[in-house]
């Protein structure tokens, strides 16, 4: 028998302002003809003030238990992937898991950027697999608003704020491909593009600092690397794009989901589309469309699916997983 990192509820929270592109025509030299057409963006969601990164992650993490019938005090671990958390420190996953009221077990954040949950993931999978963790919440959460410069159109129209969650159980299975739960994994990261995607503040410079993007280059790396990183993980278990029923994207731009898709070689009638909706949420995009697929009736259990990502850093990888 082989233990296996189960999805047992799913859960996720949007803040209630909604941007829809025409707002941006107000103060920046853009149209939302403009920007449909560079990213398939339509609208966004932006935090107010009392909606932090820590409290959406906590709403999300609230949906996805009730979702599992689950409470908190059956959780033994909380990871937080997260690059805009409340303070520098604590981790917003200890006030998650606060806010929670789970006493028990051990809570920490993942800063990977929008590969940020595909890392918690695979770290989520290690500690159930391994055996030291049996209920493992897995959360995506950003607040992006906070860091865009409004002037810098090719930026600021992307991003958006929301929050996704995923509880991950160990259950024993047969040991094949027909199991339910995480299958495989993969993950990279390459420090000599750093510069290509970035906030230019921190400790360092004593601010908060603004994102930078190299936008064409990002785009083009970020096909071939998510196609790649998706075959490999694939191939790991011996299967292939054939076998895959949805494919759970980072919801970064449209052109990037349908490149990607299109090297992957799976049609995009089989990829979760929300990028129109949500915009870029970094790390909570993929929990986001998770949550969002299972509401529309897309991902049903036992369905294979493949989620990829790829951020800041860069980093990047993919995970697949049988629903």
């Amino acid at each position: 028998m082989t233990v296996r990192a189960v999805v047992r509820g799913v859960g996720h929270y949007l803040p209630e302002r909604v941007v829809p592109n025409a707002e941006f025509e107000k103060s920046l030299d853009t149209s939302d003809e403009w920007i449909r057409s560079r990213s398939g963006i339509e609208r966004r969601h932006f935090a107010s003030g009392d909606e932090t990164t820590s409290k959406m992650a906590t709403w999300a993490a609230e949906r996805a238990l009730k979702n599992a019938g689950l409470d908190a005090a059956d959780l033994d671990a909380v990871i937080l992937a997260t690059s805009t958390a409340d303070l520098t420190f604590p981790s917003a996953a200890t006030m998650v898991q606060n806010a929670l009221g789970m006493r028990n077990g051990f809570a920490f954040d993942i800063q990977a950027v929008c590969a940020g949950f595909v890392y918690a993931l695979t770290n989520a999978n290690a500690l159930i697999v391994s055996g030291q963790a049996k209920r493992v919440l897995v959360i995506g959460a950003e607040t992006f608003s906070k860091i865009m410069d409004w002037t810098d159109r090719s930026t600021c129209v992307l991003f958006g704020d929301g929050a996704g969650a995923l509880i991950l159980e160990g259950v024993e299975q047969d040991g094949t491909t027909g199991d339910r739960g995480i299958l495989a994994t993969d993950l990279h990261s390459d420090g000599t593009y750093r510069d290509l995607l970035y906030v230019d503040g921190g400790v360092s410079t004593g601010t908060s600092g603004v994102l930078r993007m190299e936008g064409k280059e990002v785009f083009r790396h970020a096909v071939e690397k998510l196609a790649q990183t998706a075959h490999t993980a694939l191939e790991k278990v011996g299967l292939g794009a054939d076998d895959v029923d949805w494919v759970v994207p980072h919801q970064a731009n449209i052109r990037i989901i349908q490149s990607t898709a299109k090297k992957l070689g799976v049609p995009m009638e089989r990829v979760v589309v929300t990028v129109q909706d949500h915009g870029n949420t970094s790390a909570a995009s993929i929990p986001l469309a998770l949550s969002v697929g299972v509401e529309r009736g897309q991902i049903k259990t036992g369905d294979l699916i493949v989620t990829e990502a790829i951020g800041g850093g860069l980093a990047w990888g993919a995970v697949v997983l049988r629903w």
